[in-house]
C-alpha cells in the first residue's frame, strides 16, 4: 500500500462511517434513478411534445454523460482538497434544479442545454464522489465492504426508478412527473449529503501533483484505463443493445426485455462474488476473470442465444460481470497509488471511460447495420479480453516502493 494511505476510522467514531454508507447508499440509488435512468422513460412522451426523434433526444442524455466525463478531473482535484460534503450538497441541488428545469423545456435546444447541467451535476454527486469519500475514510480492510455496501443498494436503481417513473407519466403525464421527482431527489439528497457526509480531504503536505504526475508516466496506470476502457464499452454496448439482438435472434420482446432485465440483478450478485473472493485472490485477477467470463458469454450469444436456455446462460455469464468494474477500479487505483490523489487519478481515468460509455453504443449500431449483429458481439468479446488480458498484465507490475 502507498505510503500516503492515512485512515483512522477510529476518528470518525464507530457510527459515524455506517451512517455515511448508509446516506452515500440512498443518494447513489436516488441519484442514478432520476439523473439518469429515468430518461429513457421520458423519451416517447417528449418526442411526441417537443416533435423530436428518439435519436434526437437520445443525444441529450449522451452529452450529459459526456459533460460528466469532461468535468471529472475537475471535479476529482476539488474532492482532494476538500472532501465530498460540501460538493455533493450542492451538486444535490444543482440536479433537483436542473431536473425541474427540465419539466419546463418546450425545444430541444433547451432539452440539450438542461442535460448539460445535469451532467456536471452528475459528475458531483455520483459514484465517482461517493467513492473518493469512501476511499478517504476507510483503510483497506473496510473499503472493500463499504464499496460492496453502496453499489449494492445503488445496484437496484434501475429496478425502483424505472416503474416508478413509468407510474408517474402515466398518472401525472412527464413534465409533473419530473417536478415530483425533482422534489423527492432535493429532500432525499441534499439533507442527506450535508448531514451524514464527512470531509476529509488529502493531508496538507500530500504533493498531488507529483503523485498523479508519477502515475500518469507509469505503464500501469495505463494499463488500469485500458482495462476499464474496453469493459466499460463493451457493457455499454450491450446494456443498449441486447434487447434488440435478443429480437433480432427470434425472441419476443417481453422476453428479450425480461432476460435483459437480469442484467441489473446479476450485477450486484458479481459484486457480492468479486468482494467474496478478494480474501484469497488480488482483485486485478478477479477481475480479469470476470472481464474474461463477458467475453465468452458475448461469444456463445450468436451460437446458442437462439434458444431461451441458450440466451439465459449467455446473458447470465454477461451479467456476472457487469458490476465488477465499478467496485474494482477504486480499489486498485487507492491499493497503488494510495488516498492522497485518489479523486484526482480517478478523474484523470473517468474522462476516457465516460467517452467511451457515450460512443461505444453509437458505433456498435453503426457495425450492426452494416456487418449484423454477431459481428458486434465479436467486437465486445474482442474488447472484453482486451481488459482482461490488460489486467493481467497490470497485476504483474510490482506496486511502488511505500514512501
Amino acid at each position: 500500500m502507498n505510503g500516503n494511505e492515512s485512515i483512522v476510522i477510529a476518528t470518525a467514531g464507530p457510527k459515524s462511517p455506517a451512517r455515511m454508507i448508509g446516506a452515500l447508499a440512498i443518494t447513489q440509488t436516488v441519484g442514478y434513478g432520476v439523473l439518469y435512468y429515468a430518461f429513457s422513460v421520458f423519451i416517447p412522451p417528449m418526442s411526441r411534445d417537443l416533435h423530436a426523434s428518439v435519436a434526437t433526444l437520445t443525444g441529450a442524455i449522451t452529452l450529459a454523460v459526456l459533460v460528466s466525463g469532461v468535468v471529472a478531473p475537475t471535479i476529482g482535484r476539488w474532492l482532494d482538497r476538500h472532501g465530498g460534503r460540501g460538493l455533493m450538497t450542492v451538486g444535490s441541488v444543482v440536479g433537483a434544479l436542473a431536473v425541474l428545469a427540465w419539466s419546463q423545456v418546450r425545444t430541444v435546444a433547451q432539452l440539450y442545454v438542461v442535460c448539460g447541467v445535469l451532467g456536471v451535476a452528475s459528475a458531483m454527486v455520483l459514484y465517482e464522489a461517493a467513492f473518493a469519500v469512501i476511499v478517504a475514510w476507510f483503510d483497506a480492510a473496510r473499503r472493500a465492504r463499504a464499496l460492496l455496501a453502496v453499489t449494492v443498494v445503488a445496484g437496484f436503481a434501475s429496478s425502483i426508478f424505472l416503474p416508478l417513473t413509468g407510474l408517474l407519466v402515466d398518472r401525472y403525464g412527464w413534465r409533473q412527473a419530473l417536478v415530483v421527482l425533482a422534489a423527492g431527489y432535493a429532500l432525499t439528497t441534499v439533507p442527506l449529503h450535508a448531514l451524514a457526509v464527512r470531509s476529509r480531504g488529502a493531508p496538507p503536505h500530500a504533493d498531488r501533483r507529483a503523485i498523479v504526475g508519477t502515475a500518469l508516466r507509469e505503464r500501469p496506470f495505463w494499463l488500469l484505463a485500458a482495462a476499464f476502457l474496453t469493459q466499460t464499452g463493451a457493457v455499454a454496448v450491450m446494456g443498449v443493445l441486447l434487447v434488440t439482438y435478443l429480437i433480432a435472434l427470434g425472441h419476443a420482446p417481453l422476453f428479450a426485455a425480461a432476460v435483459a432485465g437480469l442484467l441489473g440483478v446479476l450485477s450486484v450478485t458479481g459484486r457480492l462474488v468479486t468482494t467474496g473472493l478478494q480474501a484469497r485472490w488480488r482483485v486485478s485477477l478477479i477481475t480479469a476473470a470476470m472481464f474474461g467470463l463477458q467475453g465468452l458469454a458475448a461469444v456463445l450469444l450468436p451460437i446458442v442465444g437462439r434458444s431461451v436456455p441458450g440466451a439465459v446462460v449467455a446473458v447470465v455469464l454477461f451479467g456476472l460481470g457487469f458490476g465488477v468494474g465499478t467496485i474494482a477500479r477504486p480499489a486498485l487505483l487507492a491499493d497503488r497509488y494510495g488516498t492522497s490523489a485518489y479523486a484526482s487519478l480517478s478523474g484523470a481515468l473517468a474522462l476516457p471511460i465516460t467517452v467511451a460509455k457515450a460512443v461505444a453504443p453509437l458505433l456498435a449500431a453503426g457495425i450492426a447495420q452494416f456487418a449484423g449483429y454477431p459481428a458486434v458481439m465479436g467486437a465486445v468479446a474482442a474488447a472484453c479480453a482486451l481488459g482482461a488480458l490488460s489486467l493481467v498484465a497490470y497485476d504483474r507490475r510490482p506496486p511502488p516502493t511505500p514512501a
